[in-house]
């Protein structure tokens, strides 16, 4: 089942469970795939509902800081809500030593020898680890390896 119909199918499960909350996050997400595919003219495969989960959880992570900053504590613990279930969508998440070693196989596959080889690098880890790492994580790491 692809990514896209699993979402479409926990929307219907959440309605009959009642679940408010995740049934508002989940029809949230349904919108913003459902946008970027008529903006597009295109059927989404699962690497790019993928990054727009990423996506999804990123704006409801800033927001709870932005919340959080302004003295709305209630307000980022719904966004911190909404971003944990979005991230039940992602696939498990590697270790940073794990991502460390990708990060070391790429650059020995690519021939990077310093940091004006990061586009380079960046490019094969993002599409290796899409939905496994946090990118701008990830994107220190590179930088990390390269300047050795």
């Amino acid at each position: 089942m692809s990514l896209k119909a699993q979402v479409l199918e926990d929307i219907k499960q959440a309605m009959k469970a009642r679940e408010q909350a995740r049934l508002a996050t989940l029809r949230m997400l349904s919108a913003a795939i459902k946008q970027k595919e008529v903006d597009e003219r295109v059927e989404l495969d699962d690497g790019a509902v993928l990054a727009i989960i990423e996506k999804q959880i990123k704006q409801r992570n800033e927001a709870a800081i932005q919340f959080e900053q302004g003295g709305r504590p209630e307000s980022a613990e719904a966004e911190k809500a909404e971003a944990a279930i979005l991230a039940s969508y992602l696939p498990a998440q590697l270790s940073e030593a794990e991502v460390v070693a990708e990060i070391a196989a790429i650059v020995q596959a690519v021939g990077a020898n310093g940091p004006q080889d990061m586009g380079k690098v960046m490019g094969a880890v993002k599409a290796k680890l899409a939905g496994k790492a946090d990118m701008g994580k990830v994107s220190g790491l590179v930088k990390a390896v390269l300047s050795k």
